[in-house]
């Protein structure tokens, strides 16, 4: 029987509180959240494993308003992630993905390049979106944040990314 249902005595389902005076539902104001405005970005990657969107997020929000960016990526081997780029970061997360995700035959995916299976695990550690809060059209960002396509997929260096903005 669903938890949502309990049994009267006369053994006929009843929802719970029925019988009672039914509570004020609660007033809850109206959304004010503006439609949905998207667009997807060919990112051509090469054997680059980080690439950064940064200035490509920036550009899509410049004239927003305030609102939430959603930065997504549909693949199944690459990911997207909010991380300092350019002070070796980037170097370290290659360093960091190699020594977690070896390239060898150790994989029961085993299509397309030596190691590819690691290329799908690859979103159980860099997720595939984010989120950024903007405010008048800009990007809220922390001082070294920067945000990166996460790709170790070298048998495919053409990916898309939506860029998603909500207005609120």
């Amino acid at each position: 029987m669903p938890r949502w249902r309990t049994r009267n005595p006369g053994g006929r389902a009843r929802l719970p509180g029925a019988g009672r005076d039914p509570a004020p539902a609660p007033v809850r104001p109206r959304s004010t959240l503006g439609a949905v405005r998207t667009d997807l970005v060919n990112i051509r990657t090469g054997s680059r494993r980080v690439t950064d969107l940064t200035s490509q997020a920036a550009a899509f929000v410049a004239d927003a308003g305030d609102g939430l960016l959603h930065v997504f990526v549909p693949h199944a081997t690459a990911g997207v992630a909010l991380f300092e780029l350019g002070a070796g970061s980037d170097r370290d997360l290659d360093e960091l993905l190699d020594r977690l995700l070896p390239r060898d035959d150790r994989y029961l995916h085993r299509h397309g390049s030596p190691g590819h299976g690691a290329d799908h695990l690859l979103p159980v550690l860099v997720g595939p979106s984010v989120t950024v809060p903007v405010f008048g059209g800009r990007l809220a960002l922390g001082t070294w944040q920067s945000i990166a396509l996460v790709d170790t997929n070298v048998d495919n260096p053409e990916r898309t990314v939506r860029f998603s903005f909500v207005a609120g």
